[in-house]
């Protein structure tokens, strides 16, 4: 992979403020009181509950298992003792949304009709199930539910689940690279089981990581994000990069739908009367 292409952040200080500055304005205009994130013990939930909690507006984290595993749980739970450590406006809660989840998949007789389509319409349950309750505790503290989501994610091969983890108020972490989110997370000296953690949504039974999913690591997204954009002869790609990128262009064109506006049908103005 050519990492030249790639931008780095130059100062993970000043970008840190930045972003901490952006939210607390945000948060000021919108005349809510802190914010809400879920924290999973992946990075991205990590670096936004920090930022959340380097503005010092009340913050609430949830950890939101649904047959999660203990070591996902492990490390969203030591990510939030060593976050409570340095900011005294976190506060958190663990919601066991399990039994909800079971009860919401027994009730559409899931068990009798298991197919890919119907583990995939399962996984993104567990993420709208999550944002309803993000958006309970948003609503009744007036709260700003902060995203986690991430630029390869958001706006490369979408992935993320509509009306999921996609729901959200504001998204700090949307115009950064994979790459920058372990920048900035290692100079914050976020926890090191979750820098070393390998990548997953926690939405599958058997846990599969990103890679598993996607095929390729973020640091190839990346650079096939970049090189799309960029106007580099693409007549010297390799063998392998020319696959990594077809394989990001396919996530890209399959996942339009969640990245661009919702369609409006525009009725011509002919058909109305006054």
């Amino acid at each position: 992979m050519d990492d030249s292409i790639i931008p780095k952040i130059l100062s993970p200080q000043k970008t840190i403020d930045y972003i901490v500055n952006w939210m607390d304005e945000y948060l000021k205009k919108s005349n809510l009181h802190g914010f809400v994130v879920g924290v999973s013990g992946g990075i991205d939930s990590a670096l936004t509950s920090t930022l959340c909690g380097l503005t010092g507006k009340k913050t609430l984290c949830l950890e939101m298992n649904i047959h999660q595993e203990q070591q996902q749980v492990n490390r969203a739970t030591d990510h939030l003792n060593w976050l409570k450590s340095i900011c005294p406006n976190i506060e958190s809660k663990s919601i066991n949304l399990t039994p909800v989840f079971d009860a919401f998949s027994n009730l559409l007789n899931t068990d009798n009709h298991k197919s890919d389509t119907i583990e995939l319409a399962l996984a993104n349950s567990r993420s709208r199930l999550r944002m309803v309750t993000l958006y309970y505790y948003a609503s009744k503290n007036k709260f700003l539910v902060a995203g986690t989501g991430n630029k390869v994610e958001d706006f490369g091969v979408g992935f993320f689940t509509k009306y999921g983890d996609g729901g959200v108020d504001i998204s700090p972490l949307a115009d950064l690279l994979k790459s920058h989110i372990y920048q900035l997370a290692k100079h914050l000296k976020i926890i090191d089981s979750i820098l070393e953690a390998k990548p997953t949504d926690g939405l599958w039974t058997d846990n599969r990581s990103d890679i598993d999913q996607l095929g390729v690591s973020y640091d190839e997204l990346e650079w096939a994000m970049n090189i799309s954009e960029s106007t580099k002869n693409k007549k010297d790609l390799t063998e392998k990069q020319i696959e990594i990128l077809n394989t990001f262009k396919s996530f890209n064109n399959q996942n339009k739908h969640k990245m661009e506006p919702i369609p409006i049908c525009k009725i011509p103005k002919e058909l109305f009367t006054n």
